[in-house]
């Protein structure tokens, strides 16, 4: 990267902070300007305070969270890539669920916590069942269009080749659909904080959702706040690393090439 690009992507960063600034401003002094009670609407300066009177709450019901989410994400991950290789092998499978997968992907997330919760309980397997639903679909579907969205001349240069279904898969399909399975997985991480959230905010006793029904039941709306604020953050950093991810992968692939 040249200096003037890097100069030129710095100056586009700029402007979304400056902006994001120019907004904080705006809301401290207007309801500090036209006392606006807390129970209504904090100040950005009392949601910062709550990081630091209440971290350690916040610290133990984030932990629940990012756990509930890791475990869910993970299992997602495994589904989706058991079942998108056994629709690639065993087609008439493709023919009959793919179809039901979009259309389930439909079904709000929110509907389906309840269920969830009256089976298993307000334990953590319920949050983690959500997590790895809400998951599951994104990335089967990216997976799957993946490998169907191969061009047909190199799958007809693998059978000129006698390559077996296992070969084609291992060294064609599975290394060219990678890119569309990574896009599904940056768009599951974006919910899987956001899902086990949605879980716990119906039952639990840990979690950051529970932290935000409590302080919404107290009319802390500054606790509120600062919790949303770390559910952005955590969805941030998880898509931030399949990103990461997404980059070793591929800088390996073109060395091994």
């Amino acid at each position: 990267m040249t200096n003037l690009e890097t100069i030129e992507k710095l100056k586009n960063s700029i402007y979304p902070i400056v902006t994001f600034l120019t907004v904080i401003v705006v809301w401290q002094v207007t309801v500090v300007q036209f006392n606006v009670p807390s129970y209504i609407l904090p100040k950005p300066t009392d949601i910062v305070r709550v990081f630091f009177s209440d971290y350690n709450n916040l610290c133990i019901h984030s932990m629940v969270t990012i756990y509930e989410s890791i475990i869910g994400f993970l299992m997602s991950i495994s589904f989706a890539f058991v079942i998108g290789i056994a629709m690639d092998f065993i087609p008439i499978l493709r023919k009959c669920f793919y179809p039901i997968t979009l259309v389930t992907q439909m079904i709000p997330t929110i509907i389906i916590a309840p269920l969830f919760m009256i089976w298993f309980g307000f334990g953590i397997l319920p949050k983690v069942l959500m997590v790895s639903l809400t998951c599951f679909f994104p990335i089967l579907i990216s997976f799957v269009d993946g490998m169907e969205t191969i061009d047909i001349d190199y799958l007809n240069l693998f059978k000129t080749m006698k390559a077996s279904r296992f070969k084609t898969f291992i060294h064609l399909k599975f290394p060219m659909s990678l890119d569309k399975l990574f896009s599904g997985l940056k768009i599951s991480a974006t919910y899987a904080v956001m899902a086990a959230t949605v879980a716990e905010w119906l039952g639990g006793t840990k979690g950051l959702g529970v932290y935000m029904v409590r302080a919404k039941s107290a009319y802390a709306l500054d606790k509120v706040f600062a919790s949303t604020i770390l559910v952005i953050i955590f969805s941030l950093i998880s898509v931030e690393i399949i990103m990461l991810i997404n980059k070793l992968v591929f800088k390996y692939r073109t060395k091994k090439m």
